[in-house]
């Protein structure tokens, strides 16, 4: 474990902390002001072993800052809260509304971490917006809450308050319909979404690249992601002998389509974006059923990358497991939040929910992904995609993203 000294060093030079690991904060800082953040997370449901995996990434930032005193003067307070439901199963956009509300009514939470899901994105910014309250997400990707076009409906206040650092569907989605194209040559492709925000957007975008490429779209169809039993429609997808079929959603649906998929036509080639990749659609789906199936995150790999090596190795040793590629993402966002403040702090103004959103549109912010910067309605301007493909590996666990998703290569942008 770092001394404090060193963790300050480390602070100061890569804006990295990882390897400070559950350092609490010291009766040295008792009198310093508290930061609060709020975090909004899919606790509950079928994504809560990723959810678990990005709130360890996240505490583990600001213990690191709290401990190397990486804003002299503050220290950080996380108020965290779930947005999945046991009703819902997954995540809820009611729940997540609500913890939006519970952020914008304290009035010492000055800015936040989350959602992960585009759908608790969609239900959260008009809030988060009345209430000037600034938030990155880690590995929402839908880009409707970001397009100008529909500021009205989610930014109604004007300012831009959901921030990114990971790109959007308007690239996951195309470029794994370049990615069939060119590198699997698949000639036809049958659609299915699970009805969710994220799931319909990243079909939709995922859709409409794969005809302009030539792709045949056999047909498309909409899962409930509570229903059980999805056979009527696998079997009438082998009927019409598609080449392909792509998922837009979560595991919620995403689990039960792999197993039942893998029972009736087990040789198709099977992909879908994010919310096929993690330790929920490993368990969920299991083996065999999910082997072979592509997976794109919307951000760089990272977890196999020298520059990640530190963090990978200390998180590992706190928490007992290999973090994945959003966990980067988290962790990352930490670093532009706790940048930020520390910006604020130095200018001698106050730390409030204005100044935070202000110094977020200015993040020019080195980070382990590299230097992570926005543009005007917070997208992040890195827009790499990146392609795995699940291939089991017997030696490692099975739950363990880092080992049963083999990376290919970047997607093919458009």
């Amino acid at each position: 474990m770092f001394t404090r000294r060193a963790a300050a060093q480390l602070f100061a030079t890569t804006a990295l902390a990882a390897g400070l690991g559950a350092a609490r904060l010291s009766p040295a800082f008792a009198a310093a002001k508290v930061v609060k953040i709020g975090v909004d997370l899919s606790l509950t449901g079928a994504d809560a072993q990723s959810a678990i995996r990005v709130k360890n990434a996240i505490t583990m930032a600001f213990d690191a800052a709290n401990q190397a005193n990486a804003v002299p003067g503050y220290q950080f307070d996380l108020l965290m809260l779930d947005d999945g439901t046991a009703t819902a199963g997954q995540y809820d956009p009611a729940q997540a509304a609500t913890n939006a509300r519970r952020m914008v009514a304290d009035k010492e939470v000055v800015a936040a971490l989350g959602p992960e899901m585009s759908g608790a994105g969609k239900a959260m910014t008009p809030i988060l917006s009345q209430g000037n309250l600034a938030t990155i997400t880690m590995s929402s990707t839908n880009p409707d809450i970001t397009n100008p076009k529909f500021a009205a409906q989610f930014r109604p206040a004007g300012k831009a308050i959901y921030f990114r650092t990971v790109t959007t569907d308007a690239y996951q989605g195309p470029n794994m319909a370049n990615f069939y194209a060119e590198k699997l040559k698949v000639k036809s492709v049958y659609i299915l979404d699970d009805s969710g925000a994220f799931g319909v957007g990243v079909a939709d975008t995922f859709q409409a690249e794969a005809e302009k490429k030539g792709l045949k779209v056999i047909g498309r169809d909409r899962l409930d992601p509570k229903a059980a039993d999805y056979t009527a429609i696998l079997t009438k997808i082998k009927s019409l002998n598609p080449d392909s079929i792509y998922y837009g959603g979560v595991s919620q649906a995403g689990v039960k389509l792999a197993k039942q998929s893998y029972d009736i036509m087990p040789k198709m080639i099977r992909g879908g974006p994010d919310g096929t990749y993690g330790a929920d659609f490993l368990t969920g789906g299991g083996f065999p059923a999910v082997e072979g199936w592509y997976s794109t995150i919307a951000a760089p790999h990272l977890t196999e990358d020298n520059k990640a090596a530190q963090f990978v190795a200390a998180y590992k040793g706190q928490f007992g497991m290999v973090p994945d590629d959003y966990c980067i993402t988290a962790y990352d966002a930490a670093l532009v939040l706790i940048d930020a403040v520390k910006r604020i702090a130095a200018s001698g103004k106050p730390v409030t929910r204005e100044a935070v959103q202000a110094a977020l549109l200015t993040s020019k912010v080195p980070t382990i992904q590299g230097v992570v910067s926005f543009d005007a309605n917070g997208d992040l301007a890195d827009r790499t995609v990146s392609v795995f493909q699940i291939t089991k590996d017997t030696t490692k666990p099975l739950d363990d993203p880092s080992a049963q998703y083999k990376y290919l290569e970047v997607a093919p942008q458009s």
